[in-house]
């Protein structure tokens, strides 16, 4: 088994979802069995919906699955079967201006037919409101309560924001400061997200909603040609 393999096992009943099949035979070009809906071991989390979208396209088998940020470190092994990447990065590459040569690396990595699967916020619409932070998330009971807090600075134009989060943690009657990070990103259209995946050699793009993919943020899908 070669590292950060997943093997998947078929469970007793499926439920599909409406883009695994036609998805699956009409970009990837493969026609397989429904695939089970989770994985555990690996690269591929369990209860973890980009591993959802990758294992219903690969199907059942072992599957090399790295992360972006390996790619970017030249850390990653290869040739991947998956590219995965969570709901800030691409903003923060952006930002950074890196967002074209990251794809292309992703895509350098990947086998023909290999996915990239990225969670991507799509904030076009709030910039127009700028809110400045949502709700704090809270977790925990007790003295184990947890607080993490997330600051919005949007620049003047709306096409950036910086993000501070920070962390509460109860101790001895108290609060503190756990962490605190403090990163900027760029407002990503999917006009945007589109184009920059084709830029980038990518076929077969595709993007999921929350509701099609499990994922509280869209998710876009792309094949790297074989």
């Amino acid at each position: 088994m070669h590292p950060r393999a997943t093997p998947v096992s078929r469970p007793a009943a499926i439920t599909p979802r409406p883009w695994k099949t036609t998805y699956r035979e009409n970009v990837t070009g493969q026609q397989q069995d429904e695939v089970p809906a989770r994985a555990t071991g690996g690269g591929l989390e369990p209860d973890d919906a980009l591993a959802d979208v990758a294992i219903a396209l690969l199907g059942r088998g072992e599957h090399r699955v790295v992360h972006l940020l390996d790619v970017l470190d030249g850390a990653a092994a290869t040739p991947a079967d998956v590219v995965r990447a969570g709901d800030d990065l691409l903003p923060r590459l952006a930002h950074e201006n890196m967002l074209g040569s990251a794809l292309a690396a992703a895509r350098a990595v990947l086998r023909p037919g290999g996915l990239l699967v990225v969670a991507v916020p799509e904030l076009d619409r709030l910039r127009r409101l700028r809110p400045i932070a949502p709700p704090p998330r809270v977790s925990g009971r007790g003295e184990r309560r947890q607080v993490t807090v997330q600051l919005w600075d949007w620049a003047e134009d709306g096409e950036s924001y910086g993000l501070e989060v920070v962390q509460l943690v109860r101790r001895d009657n108290t609060w503190e400061v756990a962490t605190a990070v403090s990163t900027r990103h760029r407002v990503l259209t999917a006009e945007r997200i589109s184009a920059e995946l084709a830029e980038a050699g990518f076929t077969g793009v595709r993007r999921l909603s929350p509701r099609e993919c499990g994922h509280p943020l869209p998710v876009w899908v792309a094949v790297a040609p074989w």
